[in-house]
């Protein structure tokens, strides 16, 4: 169909072709809850609407290829949000633990590492696992005083990857709003 731009308003051209954005949506494999990629592929459209030059070819090719492109360019951009927001996370976390070693590094344990003294130190953990729920406490367990990775322990726990990553984000913030730091103090000089 092509548009004479005097011919058709764009209620009408939506009307003709708004299945069209929901075909780019399924073609691309979008999962849509809250409607942000339906509401970039209607604006894409109005703006083929007004852009849109009758010799350059038929309408719909050219609606088809700024919805597909336009929606392709959204993913991108939420996979690079995605991105950030991951490294930001994994950077959150080696902070909390620089943190943590920081503040333990005034410790007198003869013969052992910062990172030895602080596993080793029962008192401390006594102390935190105290504060935090089952979750956040295995979280600071397994991740931090033993190791192991958050694949590991989501396996273990029978639990997704994001969700200890919950556990350990939670816990964070609880320990940054107790007085952490008077509690490895206590734990240096019981």
């Amino acid at each position: 169909m092509k548009k004479n731009t005097n011919t058709f308003t764009f209620e009408e051209i939506f009307e003709q072709n708004k299945r069209r954005i929901h075909y780019h949506l399924h073609k691309l494999n979008i999962q849509d809850p809250h409607q942000e990629f339906y509401q970039e592929g209607l604006i894409s459209m109005w703006s083929a609407y007004k852009n849109y030059q009758p010799d350059k070819g038929p309408i719909s090719t050219y609606f088809n290829f700024i919805i597909r492109h336009r929606l392709i360019d959204l993913i991108r951009k939420e996979s690079r949000r995605i991105e950030r927001e991951v490294l930001a996370s994994t950077e959150e976390e080696a902070t909390f633990e620089a943190e943590v070693y920081h503040k333990a590094s005034n410790t007198n344990f003869s013969g052992l590492t910062m990172k030895e003294n602080i596993k080793s130190d029962d008192y401390l953990w006594q102390q935190v696992k105290r504060i935090l729920t089952e979750k956040q406490w295995n979280w600071i367990r397994y991740y931090i005083i033993e190791d192991k990775s958050l694949k590991e322990i989501a396996e273990q726990e029978e639990v997704s990857i994001e969700a200890v990553k919950s556990w350990g984000k939670e816990a964070k913030k609880k320990l940054r709003n107790v007085d952490f730091e008077k509690i490895i103090m206590e734990s240096i000089d019981p």
